[in-house]
């Protein structure tokens, strides 16, 4: 028989044991719950939003990362010290040749200024970059397409072309505003033997000038740029594989503000060369009926489109131009290639920048806009002649030569 004390004691030692049990399985009971709700603590619609939200990010994430991957990495400086070092100005005419080298500033580039009732160059700033082996000339071989598809009556000034869905523009609408869709159409139907024709008609991939040493030809390809390249759309639309100087976008534009004369461009580098000018004749293009469809364009870009920071500087007269903006190779290319339509004096003004960011067609145009307003301020417009600055007269553009 068990005595009383040890059954006390055993009673004791069950009862501890079980509240240990009970204490243990309560414990378990918690942290089971515990894991459990945090499994759910969020409403299946709360979910549905976070997963969204993640979603969300990581496009964001990838968009990020793709833009990063496309940025453009630009190698070229859009800064020089000395835009004029080497350059012979002894038979440049001194009014336009100071208006371009403030207008210009510290910007690579180079500013062309002719007559286009001669072809006189009155003045090259940065005659290395102007007489080197040129660039893409990116939109401005939009001049050279719309001659050429007025001319083979592809489309007139009030041709719509359709762009794709709804959108529907004509030529002066596509030439104030640079439109690519519009002019790779317009390339396409051209087809490449025609485009090679214009463009060699209109001085591409020949000399501009007339013995002017240090002069490049630039590149016409002889072959259409491939199908996977953009083909012949985008020869006509940005100028691939093309290469343009210049000395022959400012020539084209002569021709178009004289009316049809392309000129060998001559550069004279002495006084006595300047007494004896003689204009030379390249060829006649007939391309008098079709400059006033052009014109409204270009002087559209000037008065609402992508030249229109010209008139930041210059608005007193009408001014007709067109930009590019194109790269390669980390180099960035701006262009301008313009004339002021007067009836006391008419200059071409061509604007060449190459750098990274900061180079682009509009601050070619801004450039143009401040060489007009300087040449405006010295009298450059208001007679057949101009007294300058040294005592002499010298001619302007809009004289007789």
């Amino acid at each position: 028989m068990l005595k009383p004390a040890f059954v006390t004691r055993l009673v004791l030692i069950v009862a501890v044991a079980a509240l240990l049990s009970a204490s243990a399985a309560a414990a378990s009971t918690r942290t089971t719950k515990r894991s459990s709700s945090a499994g759910i603590t969020e409403s299946p619609r709360a979910q549905k939003r976070i997963a969204r939200m993640r979603h969300t990010r990581a496009t964001r994430s990838t968009s990020a990362r793709r833009r990063r991957r496309s940025y453009e990495r630009f190698y070229t400086s859009s800064y020089a010290d000395d835009i004029t070092e080497g350059d012979l100005i002894a038979g440049e005419d001194p009014v336009v040749r100071a208006a371009a080298i403030e207008a210009l500033g510290n910007m690579n580039g180079t500013v062309v200024a002719i007559d286009p009732d001669s072809g006189r160059v009155l003045s090259i700033v940065n005659q290395k970059l102007a007489l080197a082996s040129g660039a893409q000339p990116c939109s401005t071989i939009k001049l050279m397409v719309g001659l050429a598809a007025l001319n083979e009556r592809i489309v007139d000034k009030n041709t719509e072309v359709a762009l794709g869905g709804r959108s529907r523009m004509n030529l002066t609408g596509a030439l104030a505003h640079s439109n690519n869709a519009y002019f790779e159409a317009v390339g396409r139907r051209l087809g490449f033997e025609k485009v090679s024709y214009y463009a060699h008609e209109f001085g591409l991939g020949e000399l501009a000038g007339y013995n002017i040493p240090g002069e490049h030809l630039g590149v016409f390809p002889s072959q259409v740029l491939a199908t996977s390249a953009g083909g012949v759309g985008k020869m006509c639309s940005f100028g691939e594989s093309i290469s343009m100087t210049p000395l022959q976008l400012g020539a084209l534009v002569a021709a178009m503000a004289n009316g049809g004369t392309l000129y060998y461009l001559q550069h004279p580098t002495r006084p006595e060369e300047v007494a004896g000018f003689q204009p030379k004749v390249k060829r006649q293009l007939d391309i008098a009926p079709l400059v006033p469809s052009m014109a409204d364009g270009m002087a559209g870009a000037v008065e609402y489109g992508t030249a229109r920071s010209l008139r930041y500087n210059f608005s007193e007269e009408q001014v007709l131009g067109k930009t590019g903006t194109c790269s390669h190779d980390g180099t960035r290319f701006g262009w301008f290639g313009s004339f002021a339509k007067t009836d006391r004096g008419r200059i071409v003004v061509v604007v060449f920048l190459r750098g990274g960011r900061p180079t682009f067609g509009p601050k070619a145009a801004e450039i143009a806009g401040r060489m007009y307003r300087n040449l405006y301020d010295h009298n450059f417009f208001a007679s057949p002649a101009t007294a300058h600055v040294d005592g002499s007269v010298l001619q302007t553009a809009g004289a007789a030569q």
